[in-house]
Order: C-alpha cells, then sequence, then structure tokens
C-alpha cells in the first residue's frame, strides 16, 4: 500500500516539474508576460477568478467605440468646380486611421489614408479640418469622376461612410421660337435678328451668358449699334437673348453662345436676304439637278419613239 502512495505522489510530482519546464520556455518567449503569470497557470489548484482579475486589470476601461457625425449623402458638383466631401469622426483613437477609397464595381481604389494621399490623380487630396473632419478634396470635376466615395475607419468590424457623387454636365442650346433647336436662321434685311440661348444643368450658375459672331464677342460692342443681350440666371440654368436691329448682309454668319468658361459653345448659322425665298436658298440645291433629270427622260424617250 505504501508503495502505491509513494508511487502516485512521484508521478504528481513529475507531472508538475514537467509542466513548469514547459512554461518557463513559453515565458521565455513571452517576455511580455509577468513569471507570476505561468506560476498561476502552472498550478492545478488556482481559481479561475484569479485569472479574471489579471484581464481586468491588464485591459482597463475599453474606450468608447468611434462613430460618424454625418449619415451617408449625396452631392452634386458641376462640371470643372471642386468639391468637398466630408467625413466628421467622433471618438477616434490614436490606433486607428482613417481612409478614403473610391469604389468602381467589385474594385476598390485608394486615394487617402490618414493623413497623406496615394491617390495617381493629383487632383485628389487630404483637406483635415479641425476639430475632426477628414475631407477629400477633389479639384476640375470631370464625368468620370461621378460615383461612390468611401471614408473608412480601422475599426474592427471597420466604419464605412458612402458618399454618392454626380457631376452635372451643363446642357447649352440656341433654340427656336417653339423651344426647337435651331440650325439655320433666315431674316429679311432691315428687320430685327432674335437669337434665345438656353443654358440648363448648371445648379446656381454664375458667370454670364457670352454671345459671338463668328470671332468676335457681341456683348459689350459698340461699333456697330443696335446689338442687346438680356440675361435671366436662374436656379439650374439661364437663358439669355440677343437682339440685332436693322440687319443686313454683314450680319449673316455663325453665333455661338456660351456661359463663362463652364459650358461648351453652341452655334447657329444667320441668314439676312435681299428679297430671296429662304425656301429656294435651302433647296435651290437640289431644283437643277431634278431638272436636268426630267428632262433627260423625256429626250430619252422621244428617241425611243421615233
Amino acid at each position: 500500500m505504501l508503495s502505491r502512495l509513494s508511487a502516485v505522489v512521484a508521478s504528481i510530482l513529475v507531472h508538475q516539474i514537467h509542466f513548469l519546464c514547459i512554461a518557463n520556455t513559453i515565458g521565455a518567449n513571452f517576455p511580455g508576460l509577468p513569471r507570476s503569470f505561468w506560476h498561476e497557470l502552472s498550478s492545478p489548484f488556482t481559481e479561475v477568478y484569479e485569472v479574471e482579475s489579471f484581464v481586468t486589470e491588464t485591459g482597463g476601461t475599453p474606450e468608447p467605440r468611434p462613430f460618424f457625425e454625418d449619415p451617408e449623402s449625396n452631392i452634386t458638383v458641376q462640371l470643372g468646380a471642386q468639391v468637398y466631401m466630408h467625413c466628421r469622426v467622433q471618438n477616434l483613437q490614436n490606433t486607428l486611421k482613417v481612409s478614403w477609397v473610391r469604389r468602381r464595381g467589385e474594385e476598390l481604389h485608394i486615394l487617402t489614408i490618414g493623413l497623406d494621399t496615394y491617390a495617381s490623380d493629383s487632383r485628389f487630396s487630404l483637406a483635415f479640418e479641425k476639430p475632426n473632419d477628414w475631407r477629400l478634396l477633389l479639384r476640375s470635376a470631370t464625368e468620370r469622376d461621378a460615383g461612390l466615395y468611401e471614408c473608412q475607419v480601422s475599426a474592427h468590424p471597420p466604419l464605412i461612410r458612402t458618399v454618392h457623387l454626380a457631376v452635372s454636365v451643363p446642357k447649352v442650346e440656341i433654340v427656336d421660337e417653339h423651344g426647337a433647336t435651331a440650325g439655320d436662321k433666315f431674316y429679311k434685311a432691315g428687320s430685327t435678328i432674335e437669337l434665345k440661348c438656353v443654358v440648363s444643368n448648371i445648379p446656381q450658375p454664375t458667370g454670364y451668358v457670352t454671345w459671338r459672331h463668328g470671332s468676335r464677342t457681341l456683348n459689350y460692342d459698340t461699333t456697330r449699334g443696335g446689338i442687346s443681350v438680356k440675361t435671366d440666371m436662374g436656379a439650374a440654368g439661364a437663358v439669355s437673348r440677343l437682339y440685332i436691329a436693322n440687319a443686313n448682309k454683314k450680319d449673316s454668319g455663325n453665333y455661338s453662345c456660351a456661359l463663362a468658361n463652364v459650358a461648351a459653345a453652341t452655334m447657329v448659322s444667320v441668314h439676312v436676304l435681299n428679297g430671296e425665298n429662304p425656301a429656294a436658298m435651302q433647296h435651290g440645291g437640289t431644283t437643277a439637278p431634278r431638272a436636268t433629270f426630267i428632262f433627260t427622260v423625256v429626250i430619252s424617250l422621244s428617241s425611243l419613239l421615233r
């Protein structure tokens, strides 16, 4: 009986020595942990609450989770303008990073990480504004810039705020009195030329509409006289009218209008007639060949009947 008891005690001692050796080896590889931890771990009689107490002491009070101040947003910017995409983050810890990426389908293109810009396009940059706005700045917006942009915080799980960017492309048309696009306009000599230019798809337009006759600007032209321009700015565009009194042959030519440097120019051809018939002028090119064709057919039939 005594020999059996001795064997059990010896087995327990060997087990303890072996466990301590393993613990010391692991402890050497993890010097950040105190030796008391491995001592408590190796003891089969250590209470669970002692380990929990260690975790609580080392973990401390958990920091509040970061969050975005603003919800997802839709932004519309005018072609060629610059735009700020805001990303206000509260409770951002020093160990976390704010990044901007652009999403194209399943592809993500990194634009910024922290205060550093990684976009290959120099029009993109980070414009941080204190205390917590990680703004993405885009200069000279183009149609290709429209799409989804994401502000991300490297928390676990990550925080993502989406910005939908739309680029408004201006539309410029010279229209007639019925609102249809005008290609050619005909006026009698001595009458008043009236052209209407409609600029649309421009949120809060600025600048002014410029009228040109060929390469000559008409807005402030005083050499000819009788020229006036009236422009009305609206919430999403502009309507401008050009008046030229007492039209003459010299007023014929190409007229164009544009809104500053934002909206591309559109053009119409003006014809000032001295008694000519506009219809005859438009179809005059086809009247002679048609008459020639009919005459040829008649001569051919006459030859066959002889």
